[in-house]
């Protein structure tokens, strides 16, 4: 039988064809075969590896990073918030102290107001029959009380004088030791005695130098005051 080509390229194309497919053949099989090479696989593996690594990174850190602003941004407006209650409770102490030291001048001048009255009335009820005074003072006038009262602890002790005439010795004596004895006396000294002439009678003239003493509160005795209302 005699066959007639009329496509005179088709059997060049069937070659092409062929030669094509053959190296592609072969060219898949030269990738395989490189692919089989270990050190090349990790390679491969360890760049794929790599950038997993960092996109985890990259996406735990700007976790991170907004999480830290929004701290930053809670901590601002706390500081602030804090900061006004900070300067209330400043400006509230402040107000407490002033109130402190004005009760504490308060204190410490009511509590010396009555200092004299219990002078007199310790002299009054330790003075002896036949027994006269002429002159009850401050024998330290220079002494003040202090308005503060850390100074009014350290302020100098109320010092009195007590200058008065007696018909018997012995009433000197008893009068000294009832000063002393007093809770609000103590340091009771004899400064002067001598005989002197009183109305032509023998006396005996003294000074006695006594120290005023902060009893304990034990001692002290309050009655509340009752005033009539009409």
């Amino acid at each position: 039988m005699i066959e007639i080509n009329l496509l005179p390229n088709a059997r060049k194309k069937s070659r092409a064809t062929s030669s094509a497919k053959f190296d592609l053949g072969a060219a898949m099989g030269g990738l395989t075969e490189r692919f089989k090479d270990p050190w090349l696989g990790f390679a491969v593996g360890g760049v794929v590896v790599g950038i997993a690594a960092i996109g985890v990174l990259w996406t735990l850190q700007s976790r991170t990073a907004s999480d830290l602003a929004e701290r930053e941004l809670v901590a601002v407006q706390d500081s602030a918030r804090f900061a006004a209650i900070v300067a209330q409770r400043e400006s509230a102490e402040a107000q407490r102290d002033s109130i402190n030291r004005q009760i504490a001048i308060i204190t410490a001048l009511d509590g010396d107001r009555f200092v004299w009255s219990h002078v007199m009335d310790e002299i009054s009820k330790a003075l002896p029959t036949y027994t006269w005074l002429t002159s009850v003072a401050q024998a330290n006038p220079t002494a003040a009380v202090s308005a503060d009262s850390a100074a009014a602890a350290a302020s100098p002790a109320l010092n009195v004088r007590i200058i008065g005439i007696t018909v018997d010795v012995q009433a000197l004596t008893i009068f000294m030791t009832q000063l002393e004895a007093s809770p609000f006396l103590e340091r009771v000294t004899l400064a002067v005695s001598e005989v002197a002439l009183a109305e032509g009678k023998q006396v005996t003239e003294f000074t006695l130098d006594v120290a005023y003493s902060k009893p304990d509160k034990s001692e002290i005795r309050t009655v509340p005051l009752s005033v009539a209302v009409r």
